[in-house]
């Protein structure tokens, strides 16, 4: 019976859930650091971008598509096949690292520092965050208070208000170009095509992506079964389609924006962070006007950001810790996230780089294992020896990427130094990749031979 009264989604539907999708994902790193890349960059941007793409556009359909063929509805699951103690404190991490201690306040204080702060006296700078980011989550509470009213709220309004400002900068962008492209100078990280890829990988790693795929899950799941399906397979179908049409979208905003940066450079320096860069590409288009237009556009587009990531940390820990209900922990989720917000836009950026670097390993891993799991029926020990090989050398990068007090220190300096004498592409940030490579070869041999055992013994 359920599969005949089973609602049939129409276009519009499809198109609502990937507009939610979209503005999940698409927060205040999503704009200030492609247009960085792009001035980091220069004329090498086209392997810079193929990098960052794979970070930033691939990893995260992938951590979609991991939801949808795992009939996960969180991050917990996709970690579950380890055990439950694994699974939950990866959840936790995840959470903890796009939630309250840097990915949701950052979508206050990029919003803040890049649109509204160039607008108030330096003077009012510490009282004008306090007060911005107060009135900022207090909206994200709101509009997430009702769980079944976060698809309309991003997919039918905050999100159609973005994407109609954003695009009128592209256009305004490229038929009135700063320069060529081809012809502006690259940074010393990019004079190569294999640098300028690896580190517009790394760059991908900076907009969280993939990790808020994972946590997002569950608000996604919501969202359809609250659309009127309700089998798994039909939920994970159109979790899938909205998925690859919502980064899709993504991934073309992204080319615009590096190309953008990479132009801009004919008539700027390249500048210190990309909220910078935006500030002075609006400028240059818009005048003061402009910084009305900026401080509009990033705050719409990081409410919605906002929005996903209280709302999926309450959904998880709400299910995981019910000691307290969705709304107590979502107001937890808002007032924690406020407090972070007010340390500042670079504290919160300088500290996040080192467990970014610690938990991406592990997302790519765990994502790239769920999606192709059905080949070794999701065996736990092809994900022990996966996930075991990753640890070490994960535990390295985090360690080399700390802000100078722990990376410069005797003991960061040993930890570099060994790293880099003895992981491949370690001087890429990327020591992980060969034992993790390792630890999967080891586990699928390891489950091939107890499979053939297995069948001896029952002939």
């Amino acid at each position: 019976m359920e599969k005949l009264t089973e609602k049939k989604l129409t276009k519009r539907d499809y198109l609502v859930v990937s507009s939610m999708l979209f503005g999940l994902f698409f927060g205040a790193g999503n704009l200030i650091f492609p247009l960085h890349l792009g001035q980091l960059a220069g004329a090498n941007w086209v392997p810079a971008t193929l990098g960052f793409l794979v970070t930033a556009v691939v990893l995260p359909l992938l951590s979609v598509l991991a939801v949808a063929a795992m009939h996960a509805e969180g991050v917990y699951d996709i970690g579950k096949p380890l055990g439950k103690w694994f699974a939950v404190l990866f959840m936790v991490l995840i959470h903890l690292t796009i939630g309250p201690l840097f990915g949701t306040p950052r979508t206050a204080t990029v919003s803040f520092t890049t649109g509204v702060a160039p607008l108030l006296p330096k003077s009012m700078q510490t009282t004008g965050l306090l007060v911005f980011s107060a009135l900022f989550f207090l909206a994200a509470f709101l509009l997430s208070y009702k769980e079944q009213h976060i698809t309309s709220a991003i997919g039918k309004a905050l999100n159609p208000v973005f994407l109609l400002l954003l695009f009128f900068l592209f256009f305004v962008g490229f038929s009135h170009p700063m320069g060529n492209a081809a012809g502006q100078a690259t940074t010393a990280g990019y004079h190569t095509l294999g640098a300028g890829f690896f580190n517009g990988f790394l760059q991908g790693y900076n907009t969280m992506d993939a990790l808020a795929g994972l946590a997002f899950g569950v608000t996604v799941v919501t969202a359809v079964r609250g659309l009127g399906l309700h089998r798994q397979s039909s939920v994970a179908k159109v979790t899938a389609k909205a998925g690859v049409l919502a980064t899709s979208m993504i991934g073309l905003v992204y080319l615009f924006l590096i190309v953008l940066g990479a132009k801009s450079l004919a008539n700027f320096k390249v500048s210190a962070e990309g909220g910078t860069a935006f500030n002075q590409l609006v400028t240059y288009y818009f005048g003061n006007a402009g910084h009305a237009l900026l401080a509009t556009l990033l705050t719409v587009t990081c409410l919605t950001t906002a929005v996903g990531l209280v709302a999926a940390f309450a959904q998880d820990f709400h299910k995981h810790f019910p000691v307290l209900s969705y709304v107590q922990w979502l107001a937890l989720m808002s007032f924690a996230s406020f407090l972070t917000a007010n340390f500042g836009l670079a504290t919160i950026i300088s500290w996040s780089t080192p467990m970014l670097m610690f938990l991406y390993p592990f997302a790519m891993v765990l994502i790239l294992l769920s999606v192709s799991g059905k080949w070794f029926n999701h065996d736990k020990t092809v994900y022990s020896f996966t996930v075991g090989f990753t640890t070490v050398p994960a535990l390295l990068d985090m360690v080399s990427s700390f802000p100078p007090v722990v990376s410069q220190s005797a003991f960061g300096v040993a930890c570099t130094n060994f790293e880099q004498s003895f992981l491949p592409f370690a001087a890429q940030g990327m020591a992980w990749v060969v034992p993790a490579l390792v630890g999967l070869g080891l586990g699928l041999a390891v489950y091939k031979v107890r499979g053939r055992a297995a069948a001896n013994a029952t002939d």
